[in-house]
C-alpha cells in the first residue's frame, strides 16, 4: 500500500517539546521563534525531516505555522484545518489562531510587548519576512535570523535528508526537450538583461530538466537547487547518489551536477543581474547574494508560468491518465455500491479498496496524496486523514466523502465524490445539490481572456450563498503534469490575481461542511481552452473537463436544477459512459449505465 494508517500526530508530546524549545530559545537569547510548515524549497509537501511543525505541535495539516513565545504558542491555521487542529494539538499548550484573518505581526504585538523573535532564513521567503518586518515597525519586537535552527537542536531522532532516485521523464510526454526549455528560458533572461536565475522549487527544476524524483511522498520531485544561466547552462545542486550514469548522460554536458554544499559558492560566483523569486526563494538566497554585492532582479521563477501552461502533448497525456483513473474510479464506485449496504465497511477498508483498483491499472506510480475518506462527521474535517485510531465504520444514513488521486507517468489526477450510504435525508440532498450547482457553474463558464481565478470564484459559491452557506477553502488549485498535485501559480480563489491562460490545469471543487454532521465536496479537474466562437466573437476562454466519473444521482434534487444545469449533467454523464464503457468490467458497465442515465 502507498498509504499507511498510523497516526503522525502526538498531542501528548507537545507540552514537553514546547518546554524544551523554550529552554533552548532562552539559552540563545531569543524570546520567540517561528516554526513554519516549510522546507528550504518552500514546498507545500515536505520530507519527514522537515515536519517540524508536526513534531512540535501534533498538527499534520499541509499549511500553517506556530509562533512560540514565553507564555503562549499560537498555531496559525486557515479555514481548511480549524476543525482538525482542535483534535491534534494540546489546547492547554497551544492556541489555534485563525489565519489569514489574524496576521502574525498583529498577533505578536498583542502577545508580547517587546523582544527578540527568531526565524530560520532557510524556511521563510524574502516576501514573507519583508511583510512581517513592515507589520512590526514602531514596535519593540525585533526579528532575528537564526542560522542554526533551535528546533533541530532539540529533535533527537530527526530523520535524515531524503535520497530518492531521480529518473527521466520522457520527452514524448513532456512535449518539449529539456534543451529546448533551457534555451527558451535563457532567451527570456537575456531579453530582461539578466545573467542568471536561481531556481529553488523542486517541481520547477524537474519540469525544466525533464526529470522526476522520489524525495517527497506522493509527489515525484527531486529536492535540489539550480542556477539557470543566460546561455542555457544549468548548475544543478543535488546529491550525486540520486543519479545514475544513464540519467547524467541524458542531462547532457550543459547541466553540471554539483554537491548541495557548493550552492553558496555557486551563488557567490555569479555576476550581473540575477533573478530571484521573492515569493518562493528562501531569504537565505538573497542574503547571500546581497552580501556578495551581486545585484538582484526580483522576478517570478522563470519556470512557473511555462510549467503551468501545459502543451498539447502534456494535455493529451493527462487526458489518457484521467480516462484510466476514471475507469478505476468506476470499478471502485460499483464495488462500494455493492458492499456498503452490507454494513461491514470502514474508512480504511474503502481507502484500501480504492488504491487496489488504481493499482490494478498496472500504471500507477503512486497516489497523488493520502486519500481523504470521511464518513459522517469525519467528512466535515476538510483534509481528514484516516488512522487506525480514527477509523470509523460506514453506517446507513452517512454521507461518505472520498477525495483521492493517482500519480501516473502520463498525468496527475485528483477527484472527489460524495456518496450516499442509505438515506442521508433531504437536508443533505439540498446541500449536495447546491455544491453540484456550483461545480456546474465553473464547468460551463465562458470568461474574457485576462481574468484571474478570483474573478470566477464566486460562481461556485453563489448557490450556497443563497442559502446562507459557504466553504472555507479555495474553489480550485493548479495541478501538475506528473508533478505536484498542488501547483502554482494558477488557482480559482478570491485571493488569486494570476490571469488564467490556455493550458492551465485546475481543480473545480466547491464544498460544504457541517461540523459534527457531514461534509460534501465534488471535484473534477479542468483545463483552460479557447472558448468556441459565439456572439460578437470576443476573445474568451472556457474549461474542458478532464475527469470522468458519475455523480451520485440519489443525492440530487432534480427539481432544483435549472434546464441548463440539467443539460450539462446529462451531457457529462453521457460522456462518462461513452469514454469509460469499453474500459470497465461487464458488471461495472451495467452499474455505470444505470448511474449515467439522463435525469
Amino acid at each position: 500500500m502507498f498509504q499507511g494508517f498510523e497516526s503522525h500526530s502526538s498531542p501528548e508530546q507537545g507540552p514537553p517539546r514546547l518546554a524544551a524549545l523554550r529552554a533552548r530559545l532562552a539559552e540563545i537569547g531569543l524570546d520567540g521563534f517561528f516554526v513554519p510548515r516549510a522546507d528550504v524549497h518552500q514546498g507545500e509537501y515536505v520530507a519527514a525531516r522537515d515536519e517540524r511543525l508536526q513534531w512540535l505541535t501534533g498538527f499534520t495539516g499541509s499549511a500553517g505555522f506556530c509562533i512560540v513565545l514565553p507564555d503562549v504558542a499560537g498555531v496559525f491555521i486557515d479555514g481548511r484545518y480549524r476543525t482538525q487542529v482542535k483534535a491534534q494539538v494540546d489546547l492547554g499548550a497551544f492556541t489555534p489562531v485563525p489565519w489569514p484573518e489574524v496576521k502574525p505581526g498583529d498577533w505578536l504585538r498583542k502577545s508580547i510587548p517587546a523582544g527578540r523573535v527568531g526565524f530560520d532564513p532557510w524556511l521563510h521567503t524574502a516576501e514573507e519576512v519583508e511583510k512581517l518586518q513592515v507589520s512590526l515597525e514602531q514596535s519593540q519586537i525585533t526579528l532575528c535570523p537564526v542560522f542554526t535552527n533551535p528546533l533541530d537542536d532539540i529533535w533527537p531522532d530527526q530523520p535524515t535528508a531524503p535520497l530518492g532516485r531521480a529518473f527521466a521523464h520522457p520527452d514524448a510526454l513532456a512535449g518539449e526537450t529539456a534543451a529546448a526549455k533551457r534555451a527558451r528560458l535563457a532567451e527570456g533572461l537575456r531579453a530582461a538583461g539578466q545573467r542568471a536565475a536561481v531556481l529553488t522549487l523542486p517541481d520547477s527544476i524537474c519540469w525544466l530538466l525533464n526529470i522526476r524524483g522520489a524525495d517527497v511522498p506522493k509527489n515525484p520531485v527531486l529536492q535540489a537547487f539550480a542556477i539557470l544561466h543566460d546561455d542555457g547552462r544549468v548548475e544543478l545542486f543535488a546529491e550525486a547518489a540520486k543519479f545514475d550514469a544513464g540519467l547524467l548522460a541524458a542531462l547532457g554536458p550543459e547541466v553540471a551536477l554539483l554537491p548541495p554544499a557548493r550552492f553558496e559558492a555557486g551563488l557567490c560566483g555569479l555576476a550581473g543581474l540575477v533573478r530571484v523569486d521573492r515569493g518562493s526563494a528562501p531569504l537565505w538566497v538573497s542574503d547571500i547574494l546581497t552580501a556578495a554585492e551581486i545585484e538582484i532582479a526580483w522576478g517570478d521563477d522563470p519556470c512557473r508560468l511555462p510549467k503551468a501552461r501545459k502543451n498539447a502533448a502534456e494535455i493529451a497525456a493527462t487526458r489518457e491518465a484521467h480516462l484510466r483513473d476514471g475507469a478505476a474510479m468506476a470499478e471502485f464506485l460499483c464495488w462500494l455500491d455493492r458492499e456498503a449496504p452490507q454494513g461491514r465497511l470502514t474508512e480504511i477498508a474503502v481507502v484500501q479498496a480504492l488504491e487496489g483498483f488504481r493499482r490494478a491499472t498496472n500504471a500507477l506510480h503512486d497516489i497523488s496524496f493520502d486519500t481523504i475518506c470521511g464518513a459522517g462527521p469525519n467528512g466535515a474535517i476538510i483534509h481528514y486523514r484516516v488512522t487506525e485510531a480514527t477509523n470509523r465504520p460506514i453506517r446507513g444514513g452517512d454521507l461518505l466523502l472520498v477525495d483521492s488521486g493517482g500519480q501516473y507517468p502520463d498525468g496527475t489526477t485528483d477527484i472527489t465524490r460524495t456518496l450516499a450510504i442509505g438515506d442521508p435525508g433531504d437536508e443533505a440532498r439540498a446541500c449536495y445539490t447546491r455544491v453540484l450547482q456550483g461545480m456546474i457553474a465553473i464547468s460551463r463558464v465562458r470568461f474574457p481572456k485576462g481574468l484571474a481565478g478570483r474573478d470566477i470564484d464566486a460562481l461556485a459559491r453563489y448557490p450556497l450563498w443563497l442559502a446562507g452557506q459557504d466553504y472555507d477553502h479555495g474553489t480550485g488549485h493548479g495541478v501538475g503534469a506528473f508533478l505536484s498535485v498542488h501547483e502554482g501559480p494558477q488557482r480559482i480563489s478570491r485571493l488569486s490575481e494570476v490571469p488564467l491562460e490556455v493550458g492551465m490545469i485546475l481543480s473545480n471543487e466547491p464544498g460544504y461542511y457541517r461540523e459534527g454532521a457531514f461534509g460534501i465536496r465534488l471535484e473534477n479537474l479542468i483545463v483552460v481552452e479557447p472558448a468556441p466562437p459565439l456572439g460578437d466573437n470576443r476573445l474568451q476562454l472556457a474549461f474542458e473537463t478532464l475527469t470522468f466519473a458519475p455523480f451520485d444521482r440519489r443525492l440530487i434534487l432534480v427539481d432544483a436544477l435549472s434546464p441548463g444545469e440539467r443539460d450539462w449533467l446529462n451531457a457529462y454523464h453521457a460522456a462518462v459512459l461513452e469514454k469509460l464503457g469499453n474500459r470497465v468490467s461487464t458488471a461495472t458497465l451495467d452499474w455505470l449505465s444505470a448511474s449515467c442515465e439522463p435525469i
